[in-house]
């Protein structure tokens, strides 16, 4: 049921006052006088109705453009118009991408923006950042030559992605498989040019991560399309398919032979560089200084109650001999999706009876093994369907199996990180009601721009605010055993936010970034090793905590603002319907007086 709102933008309020004006003339006015004042006020009029058209029309323009640079970013949003394109990453398309974005970066700064209504100017916000953050990473970051990963596993992914979803009868995905498959030699022969003195980690990552793509071209693709029976189709996929195979294998003999002994640039992005990114991404404004000092106040207050609950729960041991004995009790590694897919219900109930948050309705969720491209940096993920996908809405919820080759403490280790009661909270993380329910939220969020572009600190940040929240309202009536879980996933986060600071700007080095989240986040060794390296190439993986901070900080602010009307329903729900923007625009959203009743329905 939608929530009717009496509240004006500020562009209607400006036409409804420039109206009022117009049918307000005097008798004391010549003729001529009324004439030529009408004919400025409609005039007034037809501007801000441009200024708003002209937005929507650059707007449009801008979200084609970027799309065919991403095809695969389209294709995952239900743009499917996209499906047969792929990104080749040459230099010369690089060079053309970087001078559109300017293009068009010019064309976005010359509206007046007060002109535009109250979304409009929210959307203006944040394609102008899109755009500032496209351009950091194709300018200054330089991904394209420095991450090799990025054309292998893109290769993969950009299939995947036709794969997972049936928008389409098979015989048409496969067309488009097809189509992307027969771009993949000249995107993995552009990597070998521009890949330049690349920071080893990202070398060694990218060989970890080429045996499981091999084998998902050679495998999961395979069966996936085997059905299909037009044998002209079949005949031309075998050939595309069989191609990209050996063309990975030579990529594979590239990076060990060639790329890995000459990989010895620096990950580190630098201070400069770094408080960009947060800029852009994230509408950050404080300096290094005052982000380590958030982060390492909270992590004293976690380490603190880790300690302290532990003792609760047995006097006589230290907090990491408690927490070994919590965490060994896991299931085997062949019951894991099973494991994760029977506490789901339990989690959408609590939300409703415990009125946590209104959940949209929806039936779509999947818990499935993480696709082999991603398994290197992932231990559990949510790819929920685009907010314009319109035909296959299933959303999946993704689990790290064990490798094959693995040794029995590597695999123990890594189970120990899908304990009991750590199934729960990473449940409550990734889907009621973290990942998958924003992701419910997100397809009625207010505006095209805001369905498009998320901000990480909101969408990690809510994720992982929802683990400390729904223990606080009482999930498993507090359970000792599963706080101090939920701590120790919150040491590992607050370790990923000073380690990617300090690794970044500081001087940190790999080998004492996994020292540190072994010893100041209580991690196994294996788990430690896999944060560590994500945060060379994931900088800003600090978005977990930040954003917590934020919407902990927003909530206690609005609690104040709404005295005894205060609803933590209703508050969650606010948060949720603008999209993903930074936290930052919702609190001007939410503590604006003029808002202070308005907030878009969602059906339930």
């Amino acid at each position: 049921m939608k929530t009717k709102s009496y509240l004006f933008t500020a562009a209607q309020k400006q036409m409804a006052t420039l109206c009022l004006l117009l049918l307000s003339g005097t008798e004391a006015h010549s003729a001529n006088e009324m004439s030529q004042t009408k004919e400025n006020r409609v005039a007034a009029i037809e501007s801000v109705q441009n200024e708003e058209a002209d937005f929507k029309q650059i707007q449009d323009k801008f979200f084609d453009f970027l799309f065919r640079a991403n095809p695969d970013w389209g294709t995952v949003l239900g743009f499917h118009q996209y499906d047969a394109m792929a990104a080749e990453h040459s230099a010369a398309d690089i060079a053309a991408e970087i001078a559109e974005l300017k293009a068009f970066k010019t064309k976005f700064e010359s509206l007046k923006s007060e002109s535009l209504s109250e979304q409009s100017r929210i959307d203006l916000q944040l394609i102008k950042s899109h755009i500032n953050s496209d351009l950091l990473d194709l300018e200054e970051r330089k991904s394209w030559q420095k991450n090799p990963d990025m054309y292998s596993s893109g290769a993969s992914s950009m299939i995947y992605d036709l794969m997972t979803r049936d928008f389409a009868p098979l015989s048409e995905r496969l067309k488009s498989v097809i189509a992307r498959e027969k771009k993949i030699g000249t995107i993995l022969k552009n990597g070998k040019t521009n890949l330049k003195n690349p920071p080893r980690i990202f070398t060694e990552v990218a060989i970890e991560q080429i045996p499981g793509i091999i084998d998902f071209f050679e495998n999961s693709v395979n069966e996936k399309f085997k059905s299909v029976g037009d044998k002209e189709l079949q005949s031309e996929f075998q050939a595309s398919n069989k191609e990209v195979i050996e063309q990975l294998k030579d990529y594979q003999k590239f990076l060990k032979e060639i790329l890995l002994p000459e990989s010895n640039g620096n990950f580190a992005l630098g201070e400069d560089i770094y408080r960009k990114k947060l800029l852009f991404d994230e509408m950050e404004e404080a300096s290094i200084d005052e982000l380590l000092k958030r982060g390492e106040k909270e992590l004293k207050r976690l380490q603190e109650e880790f300690v302290s609950t532990a003792k609760e729960i047995d006097p006589g041991k230290s907090a990491m001999d408690v927490f070994t004995s919590i965490s060994s009790d896991h299931c085997k590694p062949d019951k894991l999706v099973s494991s994760v897919s029977a506490v789901l219900k339990q989690l959408k109930d609590f939300c409703r009876d415990h009125e946590i948050i209104t959940i949209p309705s929806q039936d779509n969720l999947k818990v499935a093994e993480t696709p082999p491209f991603m398994r290197a940096l992932t231990f559990a993920a949510m790819d929920g369907p685009g907010p314009f996908e319109e035909k296959a809405k299933e959303a999946y919820y993704y689990v790290t199996l064990p490798e094959a080759d693995w040794k029995p403490e590597r695999i123990e280790e890594h189970m120990r990180a899908f304990c009991t009661y750590d199934v729960l909270n990473t449940s409550v993380h990734e889907a009621f009601p973290g990942h998958y329910v924003q992701g419910l939220w997100n397809r009625k969020a207010p505006s095209k721009a805001a369905k498009i572009l998320g901000c990480n600190s909101n969408v990690e940040g809510w994720a992982h605010y929802c683990e400390q929240m729904m223990l606080e309202e009482g999930l498993e009536n507090g359970d000792k055993k599963l706080k101090m879980t939920m701590l120790h996933d919150a040491l590992l986060r607050c370790c990923r936010y000073i380690v990617g600071i300090r690794m970044h700007t500081r001087g940190m080095t790999l080998p004492e970034g996994i020292s540190f989240f072994e010893k100041e986040g209580y991690q196994e060794k294996s788990n430690a090793e896999r944060e560590a390296k994500r945060g060379t190439m994931d900088p800003t993986y600090l978005v977990y905590t930040l954003g917590k901070l934020q919407l902990i900080a927003l909530r206690d602010d609005y609690k104040k603002a709404k005295g005894k009307d205060f609803s933590l329903k209703d508050f969650h729900d606010r948060v949720m319907s603008t999209g993903t923007p930074p936290i930052k625009i919702i609190r001007e959203i939410l503590l604006s007086s003029k808002n202070d009743s308005k907030i878009k329905g969602i059906s339930k």
